[in-house]
């Protein structure tokens, strides 16, 4: 890699190809010199009016190509322009999504699903974090994780996507959910650690206790945001029967104490959400409450600029082409 002024050259091995221009012109003025020869003339009068644009310009062409060389040569060896030290602000949170994917979570109180309707929401807040660093980790009877923090939120939602119910084994695991998103987050070096569990059940699962978890996070400081999922009272629940999929109304359970008290502990929030609505304008209100600005005095940020040495290169070969074929064509 080589500097040259504000250009950084990637591929500087090119810029060798300099020297066949270069010899090049040299060639032609020894050339010239060795072709030259003198007729005598008692007074140039006569020839003055032979020095005309046209045989002023003849060598233009080959001018033109020669520096056009020299743009391409450039060209290749991929120039970079760098901007160095600029201050900005940018927002930068941690963030683990744990999710619930236990049976109940097909009930279909939210459209089409509880689990569907949560990770379109998620997917939603996701594609909106553009600074942070975001994880997924999924449980019902067990937990693990489906994805590491990232910036990469492209792989993190097709990972996101493929999340659906019967994964691991059924059940209602809350406090393992909890304790594999704290583990994720436990190392995080970032000003602000953030997990938003979601769930639609009562802890009957694993083996630490859901609020044995959220005093693991509180020393981590880690931030516990609770979803709870389902409507009030009952919600339609499908069955699968010899006659198709069969409805019935099931009883919602949620354990709203102890998601309080995951909350409470590591100075979250608890929110429920009984429809689709609800549960964006949770993820809404969340989005708001996380953010924490960065400052970063420094950075170097670089861009391509072969196209600022090509265009003029591929402007100048056709205009030496033009002037060859027209004003400055010569007849042998």
């Amino acid at each position: 890699m080589i500097q040259m002024n504000n250009y950084t050259f990637i591929n500087p091995e090119f810029l060798y190809l300099l020297a066949i221009p270069i010899a090049y012109i040299i060639w032609l003025s020894l050339r010239k010199r060795n072709l030259s020869s003198e007729i005598i003339f008692s007074n140039t009068q006569s020839i003055k009016h032979l020095k005309t644009l046209k045989i002023k310009l003849r060598n233009l062409p080959i001018i033109l190509k020669l520096i056009s060389c020299c743009l391409l040569i450039f060209a290749l060896a991929r120039p970079q322009s760098s901007i160095n030290w600029e201050e900005s602000t940018t927002e930068g949170i941690d963030i683990v999504l744990s999710m619930d994917i236990s049976g109940s979570m097909l009930a279909e109180d939210l459209k089409p699903n509880r689990l569907e309707a949560s990770k379109d929401v998620a997917v939603d807040f996701i594609s909106k974090r553009i600074n942070d660093k975001i994880g997924l980790v999924i449980f019902s009877g067990e937990s693990f994780t489906q994805c590491p923090l990232t910036t990469d939120h492209n792989v993190l939602i097709n990972l996101f996507k493929d999340v659906k119910s019967g994964m691991v084994e059924d059940g209602t695991a809350i406090g393992m959910g909890l304790a594999t998103a704290v583990n994720r987050l436990k190392d995080s070096k970032a000003i602000s650690k953030v997990i938003i569990l979601l769930t639609d059940g009562v802890n009957n699962k694993g083996v630490v206790a859901p609020f044995t978890a959220a005093e693991i996070a509180k020393k981590f400081g880690i931030r516990v945001y609770t979803i709870g999922v389902g409507t009030e009272g009952f919600a339609p629940y499908p069955f699968q029967t010899p006659f198709g999929i069969q409805y019935q109304d099931v009883e919602v359970q949620i354990d709203e104490k102890t998601l309080q008290d995951i909350a409470s502990v590591t100075d979250g929030k608890y929110f429920r959400a009984t429809n689709n609505s609800k549960l964006k304008e949770i993820y809404k209100d969340i989005d708001k409450l996380e953010k924490s600005k960065i400052e970063v005095t420094e950075f170097h940020k670089r861009s391509e600029e072969f196209l600022r040495f090509a265009f003029p290169a591929l402007l100048l070969l056709l205009s030496s082409f033009i002037l060859e074929i027209s004003y400055l064509k010569q007849i042998p």
